[in-house]
């Protein structure tokens, strides 16, 4: 097997001060920040719905839902379309970032397995640590960046669906 095989492209973006990867597999497009239409009584790092080619796609708030301060929108806060899966579907879900910064590549050998932070903080969605540049990369797993609960409550407000929007904010708390 050729070394270009077992190499794995991930696109970096940052939040706050700290880079994040996605891998490259599940991006499917950068957008420059567009109109979010805000969707009421839904959680806080759910920024709303942008239109996507004819498709109300669900945008999450990567800041809030990291449970990093809040900041301005500025000209370089961009919208990745990833591609999640929500009960054995492809979903496209908007992740809002401070910025993209680049497409790298991170031979599995040099990822690190994600650091252990004890029972009360949950590193699950946390796929792994790179190193790129001397700067720590934090490699999510976008699947498990919100929980099974959150996916479906998201794909449902993409789709125009009532089953989120009736169960109300105490639920929508709750799947936090």
């Amino acid at each position: 097997m050729s070394e270009a095989a077992d190499t794995s492209q991930y696109l970096t973006f940052t939040l706050a001060d700290e880079i994040f990867a996605l891998d490259i597999a599940s991006v499917r497009e950068v957008l420059e920040l567009i109109a979010i239409t805000r969707i009421p009584r839904t959680p806080a790092f759910m920024r709303g719905v942008i239109n996507l080619r004819g498709h109300a796609v669900p945008v999450v708030d990567m800041r809030r839902k990291f449970g990093l301060d809040e900041t301005e929108d500025t000209v370089n806060t961009c919208i990745i379309i990833v591609e999640v899966d929500v009960e054995g579907e492809s979903t496209q879900i908007g992740a809002l970032v401070d910025s993209v910064r680049e497409v790298v590549e991170m031979p599995p050998d040099t990822i690190e397995p994600a650091p252990r932070m004890g029972a009360a903080i949950n590193t699950e969605f946390i796929r792994g640590m790179g190193k790129q540049d001397g700067d720590f990369v934090i490699i999510l797993d976008i699947d498990r960046v919100l929980s099974p609960e959150e996916l479906a409550m998201v794909r449902d407000y993409g789709e125009g669906g009532e089953t989120a929007r009736s169960s109300g904010p105490d639920a929508a708390e709750a799947a936090l």
